[in-house]
């Protein structure tokens, strides 16, 4: 746990902790098991008071509580380990589940309980708020509050097949190009996505300083994967490098990202999402999105001959089943063909135009 000093022992035997992030003065905690619920609670708050976020109304629990259980989870490394994205998701559910069955027992909590709770809602959110409901009961099962999951039994609802964000398909990034001019910020944050695979949450975050001899390394906020990509240098056949990006850059200012607002901000992953949709209906394509990039090069790359493995390194996937969801609208005449994309006349003038340097 964050901002953590240990200082003696309590007369009771328990550890005497201090909340003392660098720089200020230290916090006592009380005089209870690091484990214990209120403990938990207690460190939350501290946690939550000292990064800056806005805290939840406080809320007393009984010990032996569902609340009192929810509260010392959110207090846990499991919940704090998420990424921040997630954690705010999470947090609006378990909040919710607080609110509506917090005064209960945990140990009267039954399956039946769960399934009741999600059978108010649609399919998708009901097994988005399973996920939560597993992750407090398991993390409540190995903090010793209960002995038996109660979510353990309790399956996710059968929802129909959808193929989630639409890829982006040759004809699309190329209606795009001839709307956003390569000095245009929404130009460059298309090139940058299409050239590193990043998500628009994290192509936010991506700099100057994450590139090292012609390659860009980054982690990715979602999964905590290392991505990595050919940036200045051309890569393998199949990754199909042009020179955009590198145009896109020559026309903007330089900065400590490579995406930025109006007055030379780096822009905020929480609404970028929207204002590159907003660029899509721009350029006439409303059914399209940030996200689509990434399927589309995942397909291009399979396409062009790419290995499993390879597809995973460039976009961050950690299975190889991730990577074959992702590359599934490849067209299938060119993978058996076995086309390559050294045939392409922007790949061609990459290669000539980085050989002639």
């Amino acid at each position: 746990m964050k901002h953590l000093n240990r200082s003696g022992i309590f007369p009771s035997g328990n550890a005497r902790f201090y909340f003392r992030p660098k720089g200020q003065k230290g916090v006592p905690l009380p005089d209870l098991p690091s484990d214990h619920p209120a403990w938990l609670a207690a460190y939350s708050a501290l946690l939550t008071a000292h990064d800056g976020r806005k805290p939840s109304p406080e809320v007393r629990h009984r010990t032996g509580t569902i609340g009192a259980a929810l509260r010392a989870y959110m207090a846990s490394d499991h919940f704090l380990g998420l990424a921040s994205s997630t954690r705010a998701v999470w947090r609006r559910m378990i909040e919710d589940i607080e609110a509506r069955y917090g005064q209960g027992r945990l140990s009267d909590l039954q399956p039946r309980h769960i399934r009741q709770d999600l059978a108010r809602l649609p399919p998708h959110p009901a097994n988005n708020r399973l996920k939560v409901w597993r992750a407090i009961g398991r993390w409540c099962v190995d903090a010793g509050l209960i002995d038996t999951d109660p979510t353990r039994d309790v399956r996710k609802r059968a929802t129909a097949e959808t193929e989630g964000h639409k890829a982006w398909t040759r004809t699309d990034v190329a209606a795009f190009r001839e709307h956003w001019p390569h000095d245009s910020q929404q130009r460059l944050a298309f090139e940058l996505m299409h050239r590193t695979c990043a998500s628009i949450g994290d192509a936010c975050k991506l700099g100057p300083g994450m590139v090292k001899e012609g390659w860009l390394h980054y982690r990715r906020q979602k999964s905590g994967s290392e991505a990595c990509c050919p940036f200045s240098v051309p890569g393998p056949t199949w990754y199909e490098a042009d020179e955009h990006l590198a145009r896109c850059l020559e026309a903007a200012p330089r900065h400590m990202t490579f995406i930025t607002t109006r007055t030379g901000a780096a822009r905020s992953h929480k609404g970028a999402a929207q204002w590159f949709s907003r660029a899509c209906d721009a350029a006439g394509l409303p059914e399209l999105s940030a996200h689509g990039i990434r399927k589309h090069r995942a397909s291009v790359f399979k396409e062009n001959g790419a290995t499993p493995e390879q597809r995973m390194a460039i976009l961050g996937h950690e299975t190889q089943s991730e990577a074959a969801r992702y590359s599934k609208s490849a067209e299938l005449k060119k993978i058996i063909s076995g086309t390559e994309s050294s045939n392409s006349p922007e790949t061609g003038f990459q290669l000539r135009k980085i050989s002639e340097q």
